[in-house]
């Protein structure tokens, strides 16, 4: 499985997210580029804040849908979206797609970071989970718009 801690998956990353303008279309779902890019940062900033939210994520999930989060499967198509992650307005394409790459330069460089505090969802990762499961929802999404 690919991680975004990997040089050679992130680099692939950041030249799909360039291939990428405000007319690509996706292939299946509601959003625009500009808000998938906008979407893409939620789970990168967490990543990123690894703040001690006190919850160890919902013992259902856990149970039953972590691993699908990092595995080699492809996700399904139409899958719904955390209320949190739903972008509810157009956005500026430019504009989100300098902060996504900004942040996930930023993501790149905690590569080696040890402690990373549970998901509020999903629960605790190790360091390799964290970053496939960052890579598996942007190559999702990057998928979803033909990049």
């Amino acid at each position: 499985m690919k991680s975004i801690f990997d040089a050679a998956a992130y680099e692939e990353v950041v030249a799909r997210i360039n291939n990428l303008n405000e007319e690509t279309k996706g292939h299946w779902g509601k959003m625009s580029a500009a808000q998938m890019l906008w979407h893409c940062q939620v789970p990168v900033r967490n990543a990123i804040e690894n703040k001690n939210t006190g919850r160890k994520g919902n013992l259902l999930i856990r149970l039953f849908l972590r691993k699908w989060l990092y595995n080699d499967k492809p996700w399904r198509k139409n899958m719904p979206t955390a209320a949190i992650a739903r972008a509810q307005d157009e956005k500026d394409f430019a504009r989100e797609k300098e902060i996504l790459l900004g942040m996930l330069a930023e993501l790149y460089e905690l590569r080696n970071r040890k402690n990373w505090n549970a998901h509020p969802i999903f629960g605790s990762f190790t360091p390799e989970q964290w970053g496939q499961m960052q890579y598996k929802h942007l190559d999702h999404h990057l998928t979803q718009f033909g990049v």
